[in-house]
Parts: C-alpha cells; sequence; structure tokens
C-alpha cells in the first residue's frame, strides 16, 4: 500500500470521528425536572432550565453539566450502613441523650454555584444539617424535645440550617425542615419517661378540672350577685315611687288641711283607726255628762241586710217598734 493512500485513508477516518463527535456533541435535551449548564473551556457560561432539545458548540468546545431542577430530600438520621444499624445520638441542654430523625426539603437554585463552588455539595448540607440539629437540641430540655417543643426547634433547625448554607454559598435554597421522631435510646428510659409524662397529664388534668370549677362557681357566684345587684335596684327604683306618691298625697291632704282643718283632722283619725284596728267595732257616743248613749252600728249593718226568709219577720218587729 503507498503511503499516499495510507493517508487517504487516515484522514477518512479522522473526518468520519469529527464529523461523528459534531453529530453527537452539537445538541443535548433538558427535561422538565432538570436544568443545564454550559460550560464552554470548563468555565460555566449559561443555565438552561427550558425543557426541550437545545443546540451548542461541539466537544471539547463546549459541555453540558445537568443537575436536578426538583425538590430534593436529605434524610438525617437513623439508617443502614452495609447492614449496619446507625443511630444519630445527641445530647440535650439538661444532659439527656435523645435520638433524633430529621427530613430537610432543599433545591438547587443557582447550578452554577452548586457544580463549582464546593467539591461535593451535598456532604456540606449533610454536615451542616447534623451541626444545625446538634446545636439547637444541645440548648433545648428533653421535655420540648420529646413533646410540646419539636415545632420551636424545627423552626430553630431550618433558621440556623439556612444561614449556614448562606455563608458557605452553595447555591441551594432550603424549602423545610421536618422533625420526624425524636426517641429515647433505650426501653428502661423510655418507660421511665413515659410515667413522668404520665403524671404530668395527669397533673395538668386535674388543674383544669379545678380550674373548670373554679370558672364555674365563678360564674355562678357572678349570676347571683348580678340577681341581687337588679332586685336591689328594682327595690330601691319601687321605693323613690312609693315616697313620691306618699308625697305627693300628703301635699293634697296638707292643701285640704289648710282649708278644713278640723275635717281633715277626723278624717285623717278615723283612716289611721281604720289601718291600725281593721277588726275593731266602731261606736258613735255622746256624753252630756249624766248618762252614756252608744249608737250600735254594727247590729244595724247586720239587720240591714236581711235574708229572704225572714223579711217578714223583720217588718213586724220593725212595725211593732214603732208603735
Amino acid at each position: 500500500m503507498s503511503l499516499k493512500r495510507i493517508y487517504t485513508v487516515t484522514g477518512l477516518v479522522i473526518s468520519v470521528i469529527i464529523l461523528a463527535i459534531v453529530a453527537f456533541t452539537t445538541w443535548y435535551t433538558v427535561d422538565e425536572s432538570d436544568q443545564a449548564v454550559i460550560m464552554t473551556f470548563g468555565k460555566a457560561e449559561q443555565t438552561v432550565s427550558e425543557p426541550g432539545l437545545h443546540f451548542k458548540l461541539p466537544w471539547p468546545i463546549q459541555e453540558v453539566e445537568k443537575v436536578p431542577a426538583e425538590t430534593l430530600s436529605l434524610d438525617f438520621g437513623y439508617k443502614e450502613d452495609n447492614g449496619a444499624a446507625n443511630e444519630t445520638k445527641m445530647i440535650t441542654g439538661d444532659e439527656n441523650i435523645v435520638l433524633a430523625d430529621l427530613v430537610v426539603q432543599w433545591k438547587i437554585v443557582d447550578p452554577q454555584k452548586y457544580l463549582f463552588n464546593a467539591e461535593n455539595p451535598k456532604d456540606i448540607l449533610y454536615d451542616a444539617t447534623s451541626a444545625s440539629l446538634r446545636s439547637i437540641i444541645g440548648n433545648s430540655k428533653i421535655d420540648d424535645a420529646l413533646t410540646t417543643g419539636k415545632a420551636e426547634i424545627q423552626a430553630e433547625v431550618r433558621e440556623l440550617l439556612t444561614s449556614l448554607i448562606d455563608k458557605y454559598d452553595l447555591g441551594i435554597s432550603i424549602l423545610a425542615v421536618n422533625l420526624k421522631d425524636v426517641e429515647l435510646p433505650n426501653e428502661d428510659v423510655r418507660n421511665a419517661f413515659t410515667a413522668v409524662t404520665d403524671a404530668r397529664e395527669t397533673m395538668n388534668t386535674k388543674i383544669n378540672e379545678a380550674q373548670k370549677y373554679e370558672n364555674q362557681l365563678m360564674n355562678e357566684a357572678e349570676g347571683e350577685k348580678a340577681a341581687i345587684i337588679s332586685k336591689a335596684t328594682g327595690d330601691k327604683a319601687a321605693r323613690l315611687e312609693a315616697a313620691r306618691g306618699d308625697v305627693a298625697i300628703f301635699n293634697k291632704l296638707y292643701e285640704q288641711y289648710k282649708n278644713n282643718p278640723e275635717i281633715t283632722r277626723e278624717r285623717l283619725t278615723l283612716e289611721t283607726l281604720e289601718q291600725v284596728l281593721p277588726g275593731a267595732e266602731i261606736y258613735i257616743m255622746n256624753d252630756d255628762g249624766n248618762t252614756m248613749k252608744y249608737f250600735p252600728i254594727r247590729p244595724l249593718e247586720n239587720q240591714q241586710q236581711p235574708t229572704p226568709s225572714n223579711q217578714g219577720n223583720v217588718s213586724t218587729e220593725e212595725g211593732g217598734t214603732q208603735q
């Protein structure tokens, strides 16, 4: 084979290889769940997030690195490493040991920083999560970590983790932090803590019942108080009106008294006797100094109301008396 033929074949092979490289490296696709970074001679130039078919300069001039565009999850806590259980233990602020499980929801917001500002951003995120959780748990009491303080611990861990990630400038955004489980390290400790928790719940229940009973008594007392005040107000108004009526009557009587003193005095005397002695017999007497005479009012009243059966007898008696 001649040297010219060898050069020709070599040139054809090289041309085919170049054409193949150009054909296969001048286009790329971006899925809806991905975002791409275009690098020119190893330097990041552009970020592409629109899904579909895209074109670029052939390799090795330009390359494409793809990173996820969707929300990612990082699990921190209990896991299996090569079949062996690995429990994440940490110490609380009151020197108790707990096991904590945490889930971090995060997203890549700047693919260029994520690719080039750190060698392994996932490991950095995991270590920052561990440091944040241990720091917050270390400043919390075991009761708060196991019962009512989980939401506050969760919020503080997210705040601290976000500040750390911002300092590292990894192009990552922390979306949510979910504290799944906080448990005690062994069964004996769990049983002891459960007994303490039950006793505390019983205490709180008794306190709530006592407060409910106190509130009930207070409401009843307030109701009785309001009723007494209302009755007293009504009695006050009634007595005031009665007093005003008495004053008006007295004024009228006084006017009559000024006009006819003797008649008014006798009238008042008789009315007073009727009120003081309502069942007394009334007699009209006249004493001239020698013989006391009286006029029997009550028998006459009885005679003035005869029954139908004895009307004749009464007439006869009256006739006889008249004779």
